[in-house]
């Protein structure tokens, strides 16, 4: 089975890797720019996007079976590699697998949560995805107003209300229509855990970017994410949620052209970043508490409905 893909720009090829719920849409926000400088190709995964499931099992493995079947047809292999949530964990998996991919972008990998997070993760995302399926109908009003953002997107951006409308629409149309949605959420939470990669076997540069109010996978799960994958440098994104290309789009953009830029991060470059970004407004607390509940209310209240 091949993937549905779209490729743009010219230059060495990158690889880009959607979330689950996602499509190559997903990259809308920093593909044009990407583009700019590589040959980008963008891919909707087995189950998303244009792409049918699997005839099996949908999972990490099994996806990153597919991926690499497509990057072998496409005489891609090596290819620079980018993904989010759980397409950074993918391409951490190839990278761990070796041969594959070359320089790889993880942002905010699933994954490495333990304990309480696991519940946490599953049902939070549970409840998110039916009440995103519930409002279909009112879904362009709502992601498109910044009031509407705010309350549907607290759990995945740091600033909703600035969300791109159209991107917000299309991530939760996406979303309510992935047919394997359910399968993979449950693989995610309670299915194998991510195998490890020794030090000094991965010698192609790493990096594993994460927003520092991230509230699918914690910031604290990097420390997991580290010590299973130690090759790799942390990077952290500042006022910004579950998905950089959201919230600091510009800053994603510099960051993978330049880890992927065949020399790997400099050690100024962290810094450079923190004096080119600009002050970004605080989430205002009661705001995303009020979101928070307000879209936990109205899930509950919607499914009881439906019930009825």
């Amino acid at each position: 089975m091949d993937l549905n893909y779209i490729r743009r720009g010219a230059g060495r090829p990158l690889l880009l890797v959607h979330g689950i719920g996602g499509s190559w849409r997903s990259w809308n926000t920093i593909i044009d720019a990407l583009a700019a400088e590589r040959d980008v190709v963008a891919v909707d995964l087995p189950g998303h996007g244009k792409t049918p499931p699997l005839a099996g099992e949908n999972s990490i493995r099994t996806f990153a079976d597919a991926l690499t079947a497509f990057l072998t047809q496409h005489n891609l292999l090596g290819i620079d590699a980018v993904g989010s949530s759980m397409g950074a964990r993918l391409v951490l998996e190839l990278a761990r697998r070796g041969g594959v991919v070359g320089a790889v972008v993880s942002l905010d990998p699933g994954g490495f949560w333990q304990g309480w997070e696991i519940p946490f993760f599953y049902h939070s995302v549970s409840v998110s995805v039916k009440l995103v399926k519930a409002l279909q109908p009112v879904m362009p009003l709502l992601a498109g107003s910044a009031v509407g953002r705010t309350v549907l997107l607290p759990q995945f951006s740091a600033r909703p209300w600035a969300v791109d409308a159209r991107q917000a629409q299309e991530e939760m149309r996406t979303f309510a229509n992935t047919p394997v949605f359910e399968e993979l959420l449950d693989r995610l939470a309670h299915g194998e855990k991510q195998q490890a990669a020794p030090k000094g076997s991965i010698s192609e540069p790493l990096v594993i970017g994460w927003g520092r109010q991230d509230r699918v996978c914690l910031p604290s799960q990097a420390k997991l994410a580290l010590a299973k994958f130690p090759d790799a440098r942390l990077y952290w994104f500042d006022n910004c949620g579950h998905f950089p290309q959201w919230d600091q789009p510009e800053e994603a953009t510099r960051l993978i052209l330049a880890a992927t830029s065949g020399h790997g991060l400099s050690d100024t470059f962290a810094a450079d970043q923190r004096q080119l970004q600009p002050s970004q407004p605080k989430v205002p607390t009661a705001a995303v508490v009020g979101g928070i509940l307000a879209l936990l209310a109205g899930g509950v209240w919607l499914l009881a409905s439906r019930r009825r």
